[in-house]
């Protein structure tokens, strides 16, 4: 019996030790080594203050900053992830027509339909992006609240674009924080 148990626990002792520690360590120096930023958050400062990550979106109800996507668990990193709510389930529904409702009565000069990413939630609740098409879609109704003229309001957002994960994968996003910060440099808030 002792023939089986003394190897058994050395394994055990020898494993832990490597995966417990020894792999978490190398995995932790080369992330801060190769990636220090996302390593630690993608912080986001603004005079001095941490004010979120450019990996966690945020809830912006002002009509003077661009909305993004909509959070079934209201942007809360420990409640990610999506409603679960089914395609025939009517709750979906009605927060679809609602967001829909909202989003035409902000933008009443819009004849199509409002981009799907401002209606519809994402898997985790927490996406940062909204599609450059979705940051289009709402520039009329930001420059005329922050009385900025269109073109500047159309190229901050041009500028901010990301395009597609290595050329091919996706479509071309606006992270959502980025660009509302840079509204509020842009208008020397």
């Amino acid at each position: 019996m002792n023939q089986l148990i003394r190897p058994a626990l050395v394994l055990f002792g020898v494993l832990s030790l490597l995966t417990g520690l020894c792999y978490p360590l190398a995995v932790t120096g080369l992330a801060q080594v190769l990636f220090p930023d996302q390593a630690n958050g993608s912080l986001i400062e603004r005079d001095g203050q941490v004010i979120g990550s450019a990996l966690i979106g945020q809830a912006f109800a002002s009509p003077r900053y661009f909305w993004g996507r909509p959070s079934a668990g209201e942007y809360n990193g420990l409640a990610s992830g999506g409603s679960n709510l089914g395609p025939r389930n009517p709750a979906l529904a009605d927060a679809a027509k609602a967001r829909i409702t909202r989003l035409i009565a902000a933008h009443p000069d819009h004849s199509g339909p409002p981009p799907s990413d401002l209606v519809t939630t994402s898997a985790s609740g927490l996406d940062p992006h909204i599609s450059s098409a979705a940051a289009h879609y709402q520039e009329e109704r930001i420059a005329a609240e922050r009385k900025l003229p269109l073109e500047q309001v159309r190229a901050l957002i041009d500028q901010h674009s990301e395009g597609p994960d290595l050329g091919l994968f996706g479509a071309a996003r606006v992270n959502v924080l980025r660009l509302n910060l840079a509204l509020d440099r842009l208008a020397g808030q």
